[in-house]
């Protein structure tokens, strides 16, 4: 059995050598002797900004950078509960005994010496108490990562106003949860599309940081999610995004980019998908994720209506996919609007996540063909990041496993 994965929008090689050194990994644990086949082609047909960013208004070319729990806001603000900490308002207790250190206090004196214990490749793995961060670390994508995020909250005013309000015990805990959030954030978003981070690999990342600055991050944060709920996060969500315009869209440019580059250009990189897909003989496994399935359904309804369908296709995976919502719309390269798929189409699976909004349904779009078959899994992380992480979910390989066990995909159901 031979398996090719194809990645989606926005991947460049930083993102799919791990990428497929992971989806291996996990096929070769259910699939003992298949072989693995890299289809990367970001490089030569992915998008670009030709002419540096030049269309953005005031930019300046810098780095790219269901209820959530607050994420998806963090992940576009990181310090944005730290910000409602820092404006609230602080009960004075009277005055502070010589040498007193309030609570929050204490909270910046960890922080500091998270970022003094940092090690030379700048991540926090040689610190006391975090002898499983390493691993942790390299299995999400975020190596090298964390460090700096915590240097960036150290340093920032919002951080600083927050520790010196925090004056009680309950408000240095909360200090301490929204503190573990934002770094843990700011290593996420600074990763981008590298970072292969499920809820609950995030959710232990906040426990070990925060565990390291004296508290525990399993309680709700009460104040400050209370007014961000409130505010619904106008007054600060909007400044932010007005600011980072530029780091916002030359980070999203080679994501929608490559779509629209497909969109408009798509036949060289089909030929290239045709060309991976023969170049060996055997049953063989495609595996597109987003915008790789696109150009897989195109590719292969094109073959299938010329009755050059590839032998020994068994199986054509695609995972976050748009081809089921373009076809509807019409906008599907190999297919005509409202058309069936042709024969010759091998059996389909396709996996989605219900939070992902760029992963459709396929089976309604195409009713009463039993080639096509969905299969619905859950990271729990906030769109975009559950685009990235189907590939840490044991479901999506053994839902792979069983439709390849079956006689016909149909049959497997």
């Amino acid at each position: 059995m031979r398996f090719l994965f194809v990645h989606g929008t926005g991947v460049r090689r930083d993102g799919y050598d791990p990428l497929f050194e992971l989806v291996s990994r996990e096929l070769l644990a259910r699939f003992p002797g298949a072989e693995t086949v890299p289809c990367y082609w970001g490089d030569e047909y992915g998008a670009t900004l030709g002419a540096g960013g030049a269309s953005i208004p005031g930019f300046t070319p810098t780095a790219a950078a269901p209820d959530d729990g607050g994420w998806s806001l963090l992940y576009v603000d990181p310090l944005c509960e730290l910000r409602v900490l820092a404006e609230l308002p602080v009960e004075d207790g009277g005055f502070d005994p010589p040498g007193f250190r309030s609570p929050g206090e204490a909270v910046a004196d960890r922080l500091a010496l998270l970022v003094d214990g940092s090690d030379t490749r700048g991540d926090l793995a040689g610190l006391a108490g975090l002898a499983d961060l390493a691993d942790l670390l390299a299995a999400t994508g975020l190596e090298g990562r964390l460090a700096p995020a915590v240097r960036e909250i150290a340093d920032s005013p919002e951080f600083a106003e927050a520790c010196e309000r925090a004056r009680d015990e309950a408000a240095a805990a909360e200090l301490t949860t929204a503190t573990a959030r934002a770094v843990v954030a700011g290593a996420v978003t600074a990763a981008g599309p590298c970072a292969l981070c499920t809820a609950d690999e995030r959710d232990r990342l906040v426990e070990l940081v925060a565990d390291q600055l004296g508290g525990t991050a399993r309680g709700a944060l009460g104040r400050a999610a209370g007014v961000l709920g409130r505010l619904g996060l106008r007054l600060l969500v909007q400044p932010q995004l007005e600011r980072r315009r530029g780091a916002l869209t030359t980070g999203a440019s080679p994501a929608v980019g490559d779509i629209l580059r497909y969109q408009a250009r798509g036949g060289p990189l089909r030929a290239f998908l045709g060309e991976r897909i023969g170049a060996a003989p055997g049953p063989t496994v495609v595996i597109g994720h987003s915008l790789g399935g696109i150009a897989l359904v195109d590719h292969l309804a094109l073959a299938a209506a010329r009755g050059e369908a590839p032998e020994g296709l068994r199986l054509l995976v695609t995972v976050g996919s748009q081809a089921p919502y373009l076809h509807e719309l019409g906008a599907l390269n190999g297919l005509e609007p409202g058309a069936a798929l042709p024969p010759g189409f091998p059996d389909w699976l396709n996996v989605y996540d219900p939070g992902d909004l760029l992963g459709y349904c396929a089976a309604p779009v195409f009713p009463g063909d039993a080639r096509v078959t969905d299969h619905e899994v859950t990271s729990r992380q906030p769109f975009p990041y559950c685009h990235s992480a189907y590939f840490k979910l044991p479901a999506l390989y053994d839902r792979i496993a069983a439709a390849l066990a079956g006689p016909a995909l149909g049959a497997a159901g």
